[in-house]
């Protein structure tokens, strides 16, 4: 099994939860992700969105960082910061949770992100196929309440998603759908390419971009419980 690793925690009072807490923080996601958003919804979750700038080459070059699970740490790090930031110049953002969120691929030792192109969409579904690798998704909250301890805490969740073998006419009409041109891997659980995952060791939440027990862990740390985020 797969388990959560690289947790950090930084700066900021942690607050117990208890009796008379405010209930329903509003909890800010910092991706543009529409399956992030979809998940999180379809857990009862309200959640808003505001997109982060994050040049991703720019961060991962900065912090120096090669190990897949540490790529995907600092980006959704980079994300939370860059939109918790911002949240004082709008009113609907302000005294919010912020999470970032980014997934990786650790395939044959190396780290993927999107596909740059078709050609190598292609060239990346012809090694995978027949074969598995580890999806990371790293997760940065950052309690940015009135009324919160200013925590900001990070933590990866990794799943092994082991692949169908794909014929070359399969990986193609695939790829000619554009979906694993948008998604870290190149490829969807919860899409077209579900079809293509023979299998998972791990969170599913997790391979479409938000582990939710994580998450949970998280919220916890920062005096939140789950239910506290559910829609009323």
């Amino acid at each position: 099994m797969i388990k959560e690793s690289r947790v950090i925690k930084e700066s900021g009072a942690i607050k117990e939860s208890g009796i008379g807490a405010a209930p329903g923080p509003t909890l800010v996601l910092a991706s543009a992700s529409p399956a992030r958003r979809a998940t999180l919804t379809a857990a009862g979750v309200e959640v808003r969105v505001l997109v982060s700038g994050v040049d991703e080459d720019a961060v991962v070059a900065h912090y120096g960082v090669t190990d897949a699970q540490d790529v995907a740490l600092v980006l959704a790090r980079a994300k939370a910061e860059d939109v918790a930031s911002r949240l004082g110049s709008d009113a609907d953002f302000e005294g919010a949770l912020v999470l970032g969120c980014d997934s990786v691929l650790e395939l044959g030792g190396q780290v993927h992100g999107k596909p740059a192109d078709a050609a190598q969409a292609i060239a990346r579904w012809q090694q995978m196929r027949g074969g598995s690798g580890v999806l990371h998704t790293g997760h940065w909250l950052i309690d940015a309440r009135d009324d919160g301890g200013g925590g900001t805490l990070g933590a990866v969740a990794s799943t092994r998603v082991h692949f169908g073998t794909l014929s070359d006419d399969e990986i193609a009409a695939y790829v000619a759908t554009g979906e694993p041109l948008a998604v870290a891997g190149g490829f969807t659980l919860d899409g077209l390419g579900g079809a293509y995952v023979t299998g998972i060791e791990g969170d599913h939440h997790n391979v479409v971009g938000v582990s939710l027990p994580l998450l949970r862990d998280l919220l916890a740390e920062v005096g939140v419980s789950w239910h506290q985020l559910w829609r009323r």
